[in-house]
């Protein structure tokens, strides 16, 4: 016979030929020479390289035991003193009762939504490999969409769902004003000139149901919408009303497209003529035009400053011709300015000069 000691806290399994016999608690205990024991620790997962089923078979280790029988589909968290314990996946566990408090969370992976109370620090950390993350930024709105069908519209946020074999696709739609460029367009006007424009249009998707779901490739019939509505407004104006006009353009595409836009889910926030380019041959044409225009107000001015000037000087002469002493004192300012620009002076013809000289400089009446 063989004597052996169960601590506290440990269990003994007795098996007999290899085959379970009994369960043996705290205390001492004679064991027959065919009969063998293994102690198990309490406070450890119960693992046996044995049939467990037929463990079970006893009623009085059944009760001992918590039996875990975790499914396909299925993972249990197990929390110990109210603590995470660990994750079990597919398979059949036993743990000890009494010494450790257990609880478990069954979780069902069969679906998307994460239903269970489960803490966030957990579920994307000890359950990352079962779980699925998907953001959406401030600026964005999304659309979920499970197994190809819509769901549910989706806020900013960070979302959480269970991995599985059921596919989940987010559409997410940016917020933010957004532009659109429409370049290169050539374009006849009203008196059939030739120019290529280039356009620009700010929007904002203000119905993201519209816009992803009923609606394919909505900022390609955007284009075309504005592309139109410009090409019909720049052929019913010519090409001087064209580059006096080009600011109420941007009013008139907004106007014309409003219909169109809501359908498409989008509002046009603001637009506008960037460039406006002439072909080589139009170029010339505007360039003799100003060139024309231009000497035509130099003529206007030189006029007018000629009429002004023949009208100062026909007054001055009126007032010299009422008052000798304003002639005289014009004559002397010139002979002054003459004077001025003479270095030397050679007097030639004796005293008949000098008498002419001083007759300058004498007034009185002819």
């Amino acid at each position: 016979m063989k004597y052996i000691k169960i601590s506290a806290y440990k269990i003994g399994l007795v098996f007999k030929n290899e085959n379970y016999s009994k369960v043996l608690t705290e205390g001492n205990y004679w064991l027959m020479p065919y009969e063998t024991c293994k102690v198990y620790d309490m406070t450890e997962p119960f693992t046996i390289n044995y049939n467990l089923n037929i463990l079970l078979q006893d009623t009085k280790i059944a009760s001992m035991l918590d039996i875990i029988e975790v499914k396909d589909n299925e993972v249990f968290l197990q929390y110990e003193n109210e603590l995470f314990k660990t994750t079990l996946t597919t398979g059949k566990y036993a743990f000890w009762k009494g010494l450790i408090s257990y609880t478990y969370t069954k979780v069902d992976l069969s679906k998307i939504e994460i239903t269970e109370a489960i803490n966030l620090t957990t579920l994307t950390t000890k359950l990352l490999p079962f779980v699925r993350t998907f953001n959406v930024e401030s600026y964005e709105k999304a659309l979920l969409f499970v197994d190809g069908k819509f769901q549910k519209q989706l806020v900013a946020g960070t979302y959480y769902w269970w991995k599985n074999s059921i596919s989940i696709h987010i559409a997410k739609i940016d917020t933010r004003i957004l532009q659109i460029e429409i370049s290169g367009q050539e374009i006849l006007t009203k008196d059939k000139a030739s120019l290529r424009l280039n356009f620009f249009a700010q929007y904002k998707i203000i119905d993201i149901i519209k816009a992803a779901l009923e609606n394919k490739d909505y900022e390609k019939q955007l284009y075309v919408s504005i592309q139109l509505a410009l090409r019909e407004y720049i052929g019913t104006l010519t090409l001087d009303e064209l580059l006096e006009k080009k600011e109420s353009v941007s009013s008139f595409i907004i106007t014309s497209i409003t219909s169109k836009t809501e359908v498409l889910g989008v509002s046009i926030v603001g637009c506008g003529i960037k460039d406006i380019i002439l072909s080589g041959e139009m170029k010339d044409i505007m360039n003799q035009v100003l060139i024309a225009e231009k000497k035509a107000q130099a003529n206007i001015i030189m006029r007018r400053e000629e009429t002004a000037s023949t009208r100062s000087l026909l007054n001055t002469a009126k007032l010299m011709e009422e008052n000798e002493m304003l002639f005289r004192l014009k004559e002397m300012e010139y002979i002054e300015k003459i004077a001025d620009k003479i270095n030397t002076i050679s007097v030639t013809g004796g005293g008949q000069v000098l008498d002419q000289l001083k007759q300058m400089f004498i007034s009185g009446k002819k």
